[in-house]
C-alpha cells in the first residue's frame, strides 16, 4: 500500500483539542462541518490547504490527551493520507488505525514542511522525494495492514466477518 503527499509539520505535543476543539462536541455530528475546525488554533489555514493524500509529520507524543474518536477522524476528512510522529499517544494510535488512517513512528527530523513524501506502507519506508532521503519505520502487522487496506476496523469485519486474516 502506496500513499503519496505534501508535508504538513507539526511540533511535538499535538494533542487531540488542538487537533479538534472540544467547543465544537456538542455544536455538530456533521463530519465536513467538523472537519472544517481541524488544527484552527495552530495551523488555521490547514484545512484550506491540504489536499487529498498530504502527510502529516510532527515531532513528540501526537494525539495526547482525550481517547475520543474525532481527532484522528477529522483529519482523515481533511484528506490527510498518513501520519508521520517519533511518538504518538496509545489511544490515538488505535483509533487511528480503526478509522483507515496510517500512523507511523519514525524519525522526523529530516523532512520539511512543503516536501513531497511517497510512503510504502507493507515495505516500512518513507521516500522524501524533495530531499532524495529515505526513512525507515518498523514493519507494520499484517492485520493492520489488512484494515488500513479496507479503510478502517469496520470495513474490515463487515468485509470479513472477523480479526481473522483470509488466505493469500
Amino acid at each position: 500500500m502506496l500513499v503519496r503527499g505534501t508535508v504538513y509539520t507539526f511540533g511535538n505535543d499535538i494533542n487531540t483539542d488542538v487537533i479538534y476543539p472540544g467547543k465544537y462536541l456538542s455544536i455538530t455530528t456533521d463530519r465536513e462541518e467538523m472537519a472544517r475546525h481541524c488544527f484552527e488554533a495552530v495551523y488555521p489555514e490547514f484545512r484550506e490547504q491540504a489536499r487529498k493524500g498530504d502527510i502529516i509529520v510532527a515531532g513528540k507524543n501526537f494525539g495526547l490527551g482525550s481517547s475520543r474518536e474525532h481527532a484522528p477522524l477529522i483529519i482523515k476528512m481533511a484528506g490527510v493520507s498518513a501520519i508521520l510522529a517519533k511518538s504518538v499517544a496509545r489511544i490515538f494510535f488505535r483509533n487511528a488505525i480503526n478509522l483507515g488512517l496510517p500512523v507511523l513512528i519514525c524519525d522526523t527530523d529530516i523532512i520539511n514542511d512543503g516536501d513531497e513524501l511517497e510512503v510504502d506502507l507493507a515495505a516500512g519506508v518513507v521516500s522524501d522525494i524533495t530531499s532524495g532521503k529515505e526513512i525507515t519505520f518498523g514493519k507494520i502487522p499484517e492485520v493492520m495492514l489488512r484494515i488500513l487496506e479496507e479503510g478502517g476496523l469496520v470495513p474490515f469485519i463487515q468485509k470479513y466477518g472477523n480479526l481473522e486474516l483470509p488466505e493469500g
